[in-house]
C-alpha cells in the first residue's frame, strides 16, 4: 500500500513537472530567440520567417549569444520608449485611480449602511462580469462628450472607476472584527482616522492583489487604446508588438516580446504572496 502511494506521488510530480515545462517553454522560446544573432535565426526559423525549405527547429540554447537586439530595441529605437512611457503612464494612473476610488468603495460596502446597498453592490458585480465589448459603445459615447477621445485618458479614466478592484478590497474590509472598530471608535478615533489607521494596513493584502492583478491587465492593453486612441505616438507598448512582422525582424520582435513581458514577470514575482492571500477568502479572523 506505501509502494502505491509512494508511486502514485512520483507520478503525480512528473506530471507537474512536464505540465510546468510546457507552460514555461514559451519564455525560454522567447528569451532564447532574443540572444541569437540574425544567422542563426535564419538557420532555425527560416522555413517560418522567409519560406525557405525545410522544417523549423528552435534550440533551447543559443549557439553563439548576442545582445544586438537589445541593443537596437534600447537604443536605436525612439517609438518603443514613446510607447513604453505611454505604457507606464496608463498603467500607474488606472492604479492610481483604482487606489483611491476603489480603496473608498470597497470600505463603503464593507463598513457601512446605506439604502440600497446591496443592490448597488449587485450591480457592481454585474457590471465586472461584463467584457470590453459590451460597455464599448456607452464608453465612447461618453468619452466623446467629454472630449478625452484620442488622449490617454480615454482609456485611464474608465480603469480607475474598475469594480473589480472593489469586489476584492471588500473581501479583506469585511473581515476586520467589529470589535476593532468600535474600540477606535470608543478611543476616538474619527471615521477618516478609522480608514487611514486601520482599514488601509489591515486591508493592505487585499489591495496589493488586487493593484498586481490590475497591473497585469492594463499593462497588456490591447481593444481600449485601438477603440479611443487613433493617434499612433499616444499608443501602449501592447500596441507595438502585433504591428511588427517576422520578416526580417525575428530577432527584434524577440527582443521587445522579452522586454515588454518581463515587468510583468517582476510585478508578478513581487506581489505573488499578497496574490495568493488575495485568492483565499477570509485573512483576517476575529
Amino acid at each position: 500500500m506505501y509502494f502505491r502511494l509512494h508511486l502514485g506521488r512520483k507520478a503525480v510530480w512528473i506530471l507537474l513537472i512536464v505540465l510546468a515545462l510546457l507552460a514555461v517553454y514559451p519564455v525560454i522560446f522567447l528569451s532564447a530567440g532574443s540572444l541569437m544573432g540574425a544567422d542563426e535565426l535564419e538557420d532555425c526559423l527560416g522555413a517560418v520567417v522567409s519560406g525557405a525549405e525545410g522544417y523549423a527547429s528552435f534550440p533551447v540554447l543559443p549557439k553563439y549569444p548576442t545582445l544586438q537586439h537589445f541593443v537596437e530595441v534600447l537604443l536605436d529605437s525612439p517609438e518603443f520608449f514613446v510607447m513604453f512611457w505611454n505604457s507606464i503612464l496608463i498603467t500607474f494612473g488606472v492604479l492610481g485611480g483604482q487606489f483611491v476610488a476603489g480603496t473608498m468603495a470597497a470600505w463603503g460596502f464593507a463598513r457601512y449602511e446605506f439604502p440600497c446597498k446591496r443592490g448597488i453592490f449587485l450591480l457592481y458585480i454585474v457590471l465586472m462580469l461584463l467584457p470590453f465589448q459590451v460597455l464599448m459603445l456607452s464608453d465612447y459615447l461618453l468619452l466623446d462628450r467629454l472630449r478625452l477621445l484620442d488622449s490617454l485618458w480615454a482609456v485611464i479614466l474608465p480603469g480607475m472607476f474598475s469594480t473589480f478592484p472593489v469586489f476584492i478590497m471588500y473581501r479583506f474590509f469585511a473581515e476586520i472584527p467589529d470589535s476593532l472598530i468600535e474600540s477606535a471608535r470608543l478611543d476616538g478615533a474619527r471615521e477618516w482616522q478609522l480608514f487611514w489607521y486601520l482599514a488601509l494596513p489591515m486591508g493592505s493584502s487585499g489591495i496589493i492583489a488586487a493593484l498586481v492583478l490590475g497591473f497585469l491587465e492594463y499593462w497588456s492593453l490591447i481593444e481600449q487604446p485601438l477603440t479611443f486612441i487613433k493617434d499612433k505616438s499616444k499608443l501602449p507598448l501592447s500596441v507595438f508588438l502585433p504591428d511588427l512582422t517576422m520578416t526580417g525582424k525575428a530577432g527584434f520582435l524577440f527582443a521587445v516580446s522579452v522586454v515588454t513581458f518581463l515587468p510583468a514577470i517582476i510585478v508578478f514575482m513581487g506581489g505573488r504572496d499578497y496574490l495568493e492571500q488575495g485568492i483565499m477568502a477570509g485573512a483576517v479572523k476575529e
